[in-house]
C-alpha cells in the first residue's frame, strides 16, 4: 500500500525530473551545469543520492526513516558528486588521448564513441570507484557510530566493516554487472547529462542493494 511518505518521495523525484523535461527549466539546468559544474555536481548528488539512501531503508524496513547522521551523509554524497565531476572529465578525456596515441583501439562513428564510453567506464570503475566506495563505507560507518554516541578511531571503524561483503558483492558484482554497463551508456550521452544520470543511477543501485540485503 502506498504511504504518504511514498508520495512525498515521488513528488520530490518528480520535481527534480521537471528540470530535464520542461524546456524552460531544461535550459536553466544546462546553463547552470556548464557554468558551475562543481556546484551542480554537489547539489545533484546531495539530493538524488540521499533520496536513494532513504529509498533503500524504505524497501528494507517498510517504513520511511532518516538514517543516523543523515545530514552528514548528505554532505558526503555532495562531496562524492564533486569528485565524480572531476573524475568523469579526467577519465573521458584521458581515454580519448590514449586512443589518439594508439594506446587504445578506436573506430569511426558510433563504434568509436561506444569504445570510448566502454573504456572510460571500465577504467573508472576498476580504479577510482573501489577507492571512493571504500572511503564512503568508512565515512558512513564512522557517522553511524558517532551518532550512537561512540568516539571511534579509524582503526576501529575499519575493523567493524564487513569487508568480505564489500569485496564479494559491492566490488565483485555491482561493478562488472551494473556500473560498467550502465556507465558505458551514460558516457554515450552529452557531457552535461552524465552527472545527473549518475546521480539517478545511485537510486537504482539503492533498489538493487535493498533487494540483495533482504534476500
Amino acid at each position: 500500500m502506498i504511504k504518504r511518505g511514498d508520495l512525498i518521495w515521488l513528488l520530490a523525484l518528480g520535481t527534480v525530473t521537471t528540470f530535464l523535461i520542461v524546456p524552460e527549466l531544461h535550459r536553466i539546468f544546462i546553463q547552470a551545469t556548464l557554468a558551475h559544474p562543481y556546484v551542480m555536481g554537489f547539489v545533484k548528488f546531495t539530493l538524488l543520492a540521499s533520496m536513494g539512501e532513504l529509498l533503500t531503508i524504505r524497501l528494507m524496513t517498510g517504513i520511511w526513516q532518516r538514517p543516523l547522521g543523515f545530514a552528514y551523509k548528505a554532505i558526503i554524497w555532495g562531496v562524492i558528486g564533486l569528485s565524480i565531476v572531476l573524475m568523469f572529465g579526467l577519465f573521458f578525456d584521458g581515454v580519448a588521448g590514449a586512443t589518439e596515441k594508439g594506446l587504445l583501439p578506436g573506430a569511426p562513428g558510433v563504434a568509436g564513441r561506444l569504445l570510448q564510453a566502454f573504456f572510460t567506464s571500465t577504467f573508472l570503475n576498476l580504479t577510482f570507484a573501489p577507492v571512493f566506495m571504500a572511503a564512503h563505507r568508512i565515512s558512513d560507518t564512522f557517522i553511524d557510530l558517532h551518532a550512537e554516541g561512540e568516539r571511534p578511531s579509524v582503526h576501529q571503524v575499519i575493523k567493524i566493516i564487513d569487508w568480505p561483503e564489500f569485496f564479494l558483492f559491492v566490488l565483485g558484482k555491482t561493478i562488472p554487472f551494473f556500473w560498467i554497463p550502465v556507465q558505458t551508456i551514460n558516457f554515450m550521452l552529452p557531457a552535461h547529462y552524465r552527472i545527473i544520470v549518475a546521480a539517478y543511477l545511485s537510486i537504482v543501485l539503492g533498489i538493487i542493494l535493498a533487494y540483495a540485503r533482504r534476500k
